[in-house]
């Protein structure tokens, strides 16, 4: 499994408060960059997309910025078919 240090935002329209929007957590979004089912590239924005699942089964998508080697920036998360 990969190591990547996450860059949270911790305002109001931060990508915490955003991805909070969808009904997922910070701890979500990591698990799911962190060990994917499937990587891709997000057909909007040209960024990477990881797919996972959470512990309730939900299949959720998070597009994020790779700043460096070892540096995520999570733009956004959201449940796949909602």
């Amino acid at each position: 499994m990969p190591y990547f240090d996450f860059i949270w935002e911790m305002t109001n329209d931060g990508n915490v408060a955003h991805i909070a929007e969808h009904r997922l957590s910070p701890e979500v979004v990591e698990l799911v960059v962190l060990n994917p089912d499937r990587l891709g590239v997000s057909r909007s924005s040209g960024r990477p997309i990881a797919f996972g699942y959470t512990d309730d089964g939900r299949e959720i998508a998070v597009v994020y910025e790779q700043i460096d080697e070892c540096t995520v920036y999570p733009i956004t998360a959201f449940e796949v078919g909602r």
